[in-house]
């Protein structure tokens, strides 16, 4: 596993590349400015970029966005001190493929790592919490702001997405609505390829977050 770290923390980056290296993790290169992060990210062959948050001149965010911009498709973990629930999601709304604070174990810290290369999303332990409570609530300034992928449901879908949420099977949408069980089935299929999901189950948990229970 190729590493590259981008803190401003001089002490902190030397101290974590001999903490890598122990475990057999290579840090291909460390700087302390967003800026030279871009152009290294962009030059190396790098399997993941650990990006602090607050660094002066261009922060971690900033830095994230540009990677995006620019198609640098390595998988960025933010490693801060911040548990700053604002933080968290701003930074994996940006793209970030994990949250991390530099308090963990060390060993933890790796194994997040490796998890991350395989694919996964990781967010610090501490902070799962945090995270269940914002998809909970919901952040209702982004969703007002951004495009939902309901915006695209025709009245009818969405309708029949209200009884999707109360577990309803098609036989018993058809008989509510007065359509035929083959039309029910046609509207599931453009609901689910329009919300870009897989099954019914995760369309109906969509819908319950968005409030658009037949009860509600």
């Amino acid at each position: 596993m190729k590493v590259l770290i981008i803190d401003d923390h001089a002490l902190f980056r030397v101290g974590l590349e001999g903490l890598l290296a122990h475990r057999g993790i290579e840090v291909a290169a460390m700087t302390g400015d967003g800026g030279e992060g871009l152009r290294l990210s962009e030059e190396l062959d790098l399997d993941i970029i650990l990006l602090d948050l607050r660094m002066p001149k261009m922060g971690g965010i900033e830095v994230l966005k540009k990677l995006r911009e620019r198609n640098v498709t390595t998988p960025v973990v933010m490693l801060t001190t911040s548990s700053d629930e604002r933080d968290l999601v701003e930074s994996l709304r940006c793209g970030a493929q994990g949250y991390l604070l530099k308090e963990m174990e060390p060993d933890d810290l790796v194994v997040a790592l490796r998890d991350v290369v395989a694919g996964k999303s990781v967010v610090a332990p501490g902070l799962t919490d945090v995270l269940a409570k914002v998809v909970r609530q919901g952040d209702t300034e982004s969703m007002a702001e951004a495009s939902s992928p309901f915006d695209d449901l025709t009245p009818r879908e969405r309708e029949i997405l209200g009884h999707l949420s109360e577990g309803q099977s098609n036989k018993v949408i058809a008989r509510n609505l007065g359509i035929s069980d083959g039309t029910v089935k046609l509207h599931v299929k453009s609901i689910l390829r329009k919300l870009d999901v897989h099954s019914r189950v995760e369309a109906a948990v969509m819908a319950v977050e968005r409030g658009l229970s037949q009860k509600s």
